[in-house]
């Protein structure tokens, strides 16, 4: 489920983690009922699954901070309707790129400080799109993808936490993504139904989970966003987020 560093990771700085977006499952078989619905209850909270569901486009910024200094700023722009993505950072060396595809196709253009990409090394930057996207979508908007096709929801039981009672749920995954084998865990807050806490241990490593906090919540177009994730002195920030239901022209063909 998440992005690696290796050959994405000498062109910008991620940090590790990803997820299937795609559109909601109408089955779950394997997932608790009494999970599924508190994940329902999750999606309506935030504005409703439907609202999500429908909304033509969507813009952010995915930025990664240590001891409060970004070490990453991107910008995206997808249209959920089509499948095109619009990204925009800087690589190591200092330089614009610019990537402009359609997800998980070979289609799309790409260019670094101004200059179009060709060829082979055209066809690794839109496969490094659709990473960033994976990567930087499921940062902004895991909220709602608790419902995905091959994601399995099951009850781990309950807490109390400053007073509040949560309940948390278990996240598996089934063929989707680029790392399978992510485990997740989610603590949803029983009065407001939103999630406060997001514990993951991600392909390849051993507990314990690293554990993340959502905070600063937004709303935007009558939905609600997490804006902040915070675990130590690491902070994803998931700010300057616009629901759209279009986009000019030249957003996904132009630089």
């Amino acid at each position: 489920m998440k992005t690696r560093p290796g050959p994405i990771g000498r062109w910008l700085t991620l940090i590790a983690v990803a997820g299937v977006l795609a559109l909601p499952a109408p089955s779950q078989a394997d997932s608790d009922p009494r999970a599924v619905q508190i994940a329902d209850q999750v999606r309506h909270a935030l504005g409703g699954g439907e609202r999500w569901d429908s909304l033509a486009g969507v813009r952010w910024s995915f930025e990664y901070a240590l001891n409060d200094t970004i070490r990453t700023d991107r910008r995206h722009a997808w249209d959920k309707r089509t499948g095109w993505h619009r990204v925009e950072g800087k690589n190591r060396a200092g330089q614009r790129l610019v990537i402009v595809h359609r997800i998980s196709q070979p289609e799309g253009r790409a260019w670094v400080d101004g200059k179009a990409i060709e060829g082979d090394s055209l066809q690794k930057l839109l496969k490094l799109g659709t990473s960033l996207w994976i990567n930087d979508a499921y940062w902004a908007f895991m909220p709602y993808k608790l419902r995905d096709p091959g994601v399995t929801v099951k009850m781990d039981g309950e807490s109390r936490a400053n007073g509040k009672m949560h309940d948390r749920l278990a996240l598996t995954f089934a063929d989707v993504g680029e790392t399978p084998g992510d485990r997740y865990w989610v603590s949803v807050d029983r009065a407001t139904h939103r999630i406060e806490t997001w514990e993951m241990v991600l392909e390849g490593n051993q507990p314990p989970a690293d554990t993340w906090t959502l905070e600063g919540w937004e709303e935007h177009g009558r939905l609600w966003f997490p804006t902040a994730k915070r675990n130590g002195n690491r902070t994803v920030y998931t700010r300057h987020i616009e629901t759209v239901e279009g986009f000019p022209p030249g957003t996904f063909d132009a630089l």
